[in-house]
């Protein structure tokens, strides 16, 4: 299991509009599908410069799908925007999860990241992650949330926000 990131080059924008939020999910859904689905998403967010991306492996290597997402995001970006060159800082960020604990810490620190950067009071009311999937029912295919949420009692998704909205 990894906490991947990748950052717009010189932290400029990688996402300027609606539309550009929409279509990188739409690559990373199609991505995970056309690699024979070896990758579940646990958890993720789009903020204006960078994507974090928690994401379980199954007999793969997680630069397979990173490096078609990228690429493929990439030139759908300059292409739209008529620009050259790189769009991310670098190879993707990589940190291994190794246990339990640092698996809802990385979950938690993903849904908070709105926040943290002042862009929203409070998580839920960020649209670009995948929070709503953990706390409001809200399904998206290739989103696994029942992977953090099996380690929450009875009532999961309150149980979650509870955790998440705790530090705040």
């Amino acid at each position: 299991m990894y906490h991947i990131t990748s950052r717009g080059n010189r932290k400029s924008d990688i996402f300027r509009e609606k539309e550009d939020y929409e279509i990188y999910l739409k690559i990373l859904k199609k991505s995970i599908k056309d690699l024979d689905n070896q990758y579940e998403i646990l958890s993720y967010c789009l903020m204006t410069n960078h994507v974090h991306l928690q994401i379980k492996t199954k007999d793969t290597h997680i630069k397979n799908l990173m490096m078609r997402l990228n690429k493929l995001y990439a030139d759908y970006f300059n292409n739209k925007y008529k620009l050259v060159g790189h769009l991310f800082q670098s190879r993707y960020g990589s940190e291994i999860i190794e246990d339990d604990r640092y698996l809802l810490e990385v979950s938690r620190y993903i849904h908070l990241n709105p926040v943290k950067a002042n862009l929203v009071k409070a998580p839920q009311e960020y649209v670009w992650s995948s929070y709503h999937s953990y706390i409001n029912h809200v399904k998206q295919s290739f989103v696994n949330s029942s992977l953090v949420l099996i380690y929450f009692n009875n009532n999961y998704e309150r149980s979650y926000k509870e955790f998440v909205e705790q530090v705040m």
